[in-house]
């Protein structure tokens, strides 16, 4: 249910503060009744809404396209760039998508695709908060200091990482949970530790996850997914 004044500005006709003066004013049908009452609600997909003699409808948004793919290695999370592989070559869709963000060559695991702009930037932008989960494995063991080091922040690049979640699964193996992206991040923390990254699989983008993709597979995300990332 929508009130009538806010439906009429959503379609375009005019300003919500017009809309009310257009309704005291007389030229608004609803179902070919004449509705002078503020407030008045109405079912956008059922009621007929009349202004001024001409039917009323709201405007469909685009279709948006939403896709999750497991990037293997050695692809590169770009839209075009020569004599290489890109990820835009892994999906199959007639619709452009661009990549949320990135996920280096060297790396694997989720990478979200879509041609939703506020959407893109919402998820790129680190103030959003958005997570990214991560599993690494390094060359070997990181001890249970360098651990607790990265998950309260470490200078890399000339800049502070923001606080993380970090917990060990094997010997040289652990989580990480990260509210932003800068470039090589996680690479370049475990090497101002002394050691180094053999394997780097992102398996979280905010709530959505790979789902048992396997590397170069990809999949639409459900509606449910897209609800909770477009709310």
């Amino acid at each position: 249910m929508m009130r009538l004044q806010k439906f009429l500005a959503h379609a375009g006709i005019c300003s919500r503060r017009k809309a009310e003066e257009h309704i005291l004013n007389g030229q608004v049908k609803v179902n070919q009744k004449v509705v002078t009452q503020l407030g008045t609600q109405i079912d956008p997909e059922k009621d007929e809404v009349v202004f001024q003699g001409k039917p009323v409808a709201i405007k469909q948004e685009p279709a948006f396209t939403y896709i999750a793919l497991n990037k293997p290695k050695g692809v590169v999370s770009s839209c075009s760039q020569k004599n290489v592989k890109i990820v835009i070559d892994l999906v199959d869709t007639k619709e452009r998508v661009y990549p949320v963000g990135r996920l280096d060559k060297d790396s694997q695991g989720l990478l979200l695709l879509t041609n939703d702009g506020n959407l893109h930037h919402r998820l790129s932008h680190p103030s959003f908060d958005h997570e990214k989960e991560y599993i690494v494995k390094t060359r070997s063991p990181l001890s249970d200091r360098d651990l607790n080091t990265m998950s309260k922040g470490m200078v890399i690049d000339g800049k502070k990482t923001r606080p993380a979640r970090v917990k060990r699964l094997a010997g040289n193996t652990f989580n990480i949970v990260l509210k932003q992206g800068l470039n090589r991040q996680i690479r370049k923390m475990v090497e101002t530790l002394g050691n180094h990254v053999t394997s780097l699989t992102r398996v979280r983008m905010a709530h959505i996850r790979l789902h048992g993709l396997k590397p170069g597979q990809w999949r639409y995300l459900s509606q449910s997914e897209i609800r909770k990332l477009t709310q």
